[in-house]
């Protein structure tokens, strides 16, 4: 039997060439025994051979290689006109930016404040202030808002243009992009006829609602003229969210255009168009509603007191469909009475007075009503109010905030109560969330605090923070009050921190409270006091720069 000669170091390399890299690549994954590299026998050398020829090859490619040619550089990033952020504001960011407390061990919270939840506020003073974000800060502030949504239009304000640009160079980041109108382009101004046109005809998606809602904001006859121009030839989809922009500056001059919209193919457009035209009290849509509405409801004088009655419709005509009224109700919901709150939703809550002999809203909500018709009714009334924004019938339907039920005489739930006070201005919805907590305590007021203008006003403040001492005192469970206690740390005015300094020690507890409740407590109201006065150093930081700056409101 013959042996091949072993591999000799001194044998001479194969020459390279375009091939040798395969090959060698080759007789690794096969393995030497089977297809030893080029220019060396089968033997123990082999795989050394392999080795030494795959370095100076590497060595041999990289040597040869031809630079690239040099990709264009980006264009440098835009200047950013607004005022710097003063040195402490700018250094409280990047605390806020880089904050990542958490619960302390057992899930209490420990009595640091919750950084993150501070930020949003931070950005909205900073943002009324004027400021611009420092450049260093942009890659924070951009992963702060791709995690949060919520920051995301504070943030992406505060940040400017600058985070635009550095967006477009991330693709982590391509959602600022996408959220900025226009996607961060330029839109033609008021005068530039031609450029509007054209970019309507022919920009992107985004581009096309971005100039549309700011067309509307400035010139809203002209953008709906602009919407017609093009609304045959538009997707059902495209048209519902382009119908959408002519919430801003609704007026009586819309109505012939959605009256068209109402025979649109589009079911939800149709549901679109039939919304904003029972926004408009005066439009033939309201008319039509009305008189169906009330048909349904008439005041039965022969009862003793007077009681309201009602007769819901026993069909949904194909009139009432092209008006908006759907005509499939949802699961576990009669047809009728789907029916009837819808038709008395979009009817003007004027003809409720001429229906009811020119009763008061007080009054009409203060009448009964027969055969368990009083929720569905009054649920209705509670749309209509906060889709037509009226005042007195909100105040109607809410009564009074010490009212022994706290459902109210109108509102049969808190969420229909909160959605009521939206329509009131803040100082009265105020006083009366004040009232309601005066009576009726914390446990049901978190809903409605959530629609409290920031920072609560005095009144208010001294409501919750009273309940809250008389929770702790009675030894209720102070995990029952965490959300409105995380509320109060974002919401109570700073100026009420003094107040609490009394509250910081570990209470007594009663005999039947809550085992560990005082300790709490005292955490809890500790947080409180150091987030205020946070917040305090916050504002004071900001409005450091704003004199030497001016405001750029």
């Amino acid at each position: 039997m013959t042996t091949s000669p072993p591999a000799s170091s001194d044998a001479p390399a194969p020459a390279p060439g375009p091939g040798l890299w395969e090959e060698l690549v080759t007789s690794a994954l096969l393995g030497t025994d089977r297809r030893p590299p080029p220019g060396c026998a089968r033997g123990p050398r082999a795989p050394e051979a392999l080795l030494d020829m795959a370095a100076a090859e590497t060595v041999r490619r990289r040597a040869g290689l031809l630079p690239a040619r040099a990709a264009r550089r980006p264009e440098p990033a835009p200047e950013d006109p607004r005022p710097p952020l003063p040195t402490a504001a700018a250094q409280r960011l990047t605390t806020l930016l880089t904050d990542r407390s958490g619960t302390a061990g057992g899930g209490r919270r420990g009595t640091a404040p919750d950084l993150m939840e501070l930020l949003p506020q931070w950005l909205a003073t900073a943002n009324a202030r004027g400021f611009a974000a420092p450049p260093q800060s942009l890659p924070a502030l951009l992963d702060a808002a791709r995690g949060r949504t919520d920051l995301r239009p504070a943030a992406l304000a505060f940040a400017g243009p600058r985070a635009l640009w550095l967006a477009r160079l991330n693709p982590e980041w391509r959602f600022a992009v996408r959220a900025t109108p226009g996607g961060g382009t330029a839109l033609p101004g008021p005068d530039a006829t031609e450029q509007v046109r054209g970019l309507w005809e022919e920009g992107l998606f985004a581009e096309r609602v971005a100039l549309l809602t700011s067309l509307r904001a400035r010139d809203p006859a002209g953008a709906r003229e602009l919407l017609a121009s093009t609304w045959s030839t538009e997707r059902a989809e495209d048209r519902l969210m382009f119908l959408d922009s002519l919430r801003t500056g609704l007026d009586p001059a819309d109505e012939p255009f959605l009256e068209q919209a109402l025979a649109d193919r589009s079911r939800n457009v149709r549901a679109t168009a039939a919304e904003l035209l029972s926004a408009l009290p005066d439009s033939a849509l309201a008319a039509r509603m009305a008189a169906r509405a009330v048909t349904c409801v008439s005041l039965d004088r022969a009862l003793d007191p007077p009681a309201i009655t009602v007769e819901a419709p026993h069909e949904c005509d194909a009139g009432m469909e092209r008006d908006g009224v759907v005509a499939k109700p949802p699961s576990g919901r009669g047809e009728r009475s789907w029916w009837f709150g819808q038709l008395v939703e979009a009817a003007p809550l004027a003809a409720w007075r001429a229906r009811f002999g020119g009763r008061t809203p007080e009054e009409i909500v203060a009448l009964p009503v027969t055969d368990d018709w009083q929720s569905d009714l009054h649920a209705a009334w509670c749309r209509a109010a906060v889709r037509q924004r009226d005042g007195a019938w909100a105040r109607a339907l809410l009564g009074p905030p010490t009212a022994p039920e706290a459902g109210g005489p109108g509102a049969v739930s808190l969420a229909e109560r909160a959605r009521l006070l939206g329509t009131l201005e803040a100082g009265e919805r105020a006083e009366w969330v004040a009232g309601f907590i005066a009576t009726h305590g914390l446990s049901e007021a978190f809903q409605l605090l959530g629609v409290c203008a920031v920072p609560w006003a005095p009144s208010l403040g001294r409501s919750v923070v009273d309940a809250l001492n008389i929770a702790r005192d009675a030894g209720s469970y102070p995990w029952s009050f965490s959300g409105v206690m995380g509320l109060a740390e974002r919401c109570l005015d700073p100026s009420q921190s003094n107040r609490l300094d009394a509250l910081l020690a570990v209470p007594d507890e009663p005999e039947d409270a809550s085992p560990g409740a005082g300790g709490y407590w005292a955490e809890a109201f500790q947080r409180l006091v150091t987030t205020l006065r946070l917040r305090a150093a916050m504002a004071e930081e900001l409005e450091a720069g704003e004199g030497a700056h001016g405001t750029t409101r």
